[in-house]
């Protein structure tokens, strides 16, 4: 089993940042959607890549406005996550789409359990994060998901990219690679000591039991 890339969400800080990247991360995440306790702003945001490591950088949202999008863009971002509901707008996110470009494009919908997932959705992006579902949020919720449902997506279309998120910690990571075989996986709340505060420990532990 090869070891999947890994995606640090909710990064706040510039030493957690550093020390993400030195254990292996590929991808920061950055939540600038306000109801988030990791959120941080654009012009926090600016302050802070001043002394990040080499890194994709993920500005993570819920469907931000094209404006806001236009503005991360300018900001340097590699990628952009965009939370949104089971109920989309083909229009937005057509337009998303085109401003960002379907290379550059996560598309995360908060899709209930059991519900199909929405073929629809490939004419705007290549990338997909599939998160926990939970009614009151856009991920974020701490709870793992559909191991097994996720590992399906991924066989039932091959073409795509699967980010896998959702209650992942150094405790469930090898379980989660096992019966989920992502491609790329996410993590945010399982290496914190609070909110938006990484824990070094934590972060050593969970990169230590991925695969080499």
């Amino acid at each position: 089993m090869s070891s999947p890339c890994v995606k640090i969400c909710g990064i706040t800080r510039e030493e957690d940042a550093r020390l993400a990247v030195s254990l292996g991360a590929t991808y920061l995440g950055f939540i600038f959607y306000p109801n988030s306790p990791r959120a941080i702003s654009l012009e926090d945001f600016e302050k802070l890549k001043q002394t990040l490591p080499d890194s994709f950088r993920v500005a993570v949202d819920v469907r931000p406005s094209i404006e806001t999008i236009k503005k991360q863009i300018a900001s340097g971002f590699d990628y952009f996550q965009v939370h949104f509901s089971e109920i989309h707008d083909s229009a937005y996110l057509s337009v998303l789409s085109e401003t960002v470009g379907r290379d550059r494009l996560w598309l995360a919908p908060k899709l209930p359990p059991r519900m199909l997932f929405p073929e629809s959705l490939f004419q705007y992006a290549d990338t997909f994060l599939i998160d926990t579902y939970h009614i009151e949020g856009f991920g974020g919720s701490g709870k793992t998901g559909d191991w097994a449902g996720f590992k399906q997506l991924n066989i039932d279309y091959p073409e795509k990219y699967w980010i896998l998120a959702g209650g992942l910690n150094a405790e469930n990571i090898g379980a989660a690679l096992k019966l989920a075989n992502p491609q790329i996986i996410d993590t945010s709340s399982g290496v914190e000591l609070s909110s938006g505060i990484k824990s070094s420990e934590k972060l050593r532990s969970f990169f230590s039991q991925l695969p080499v």
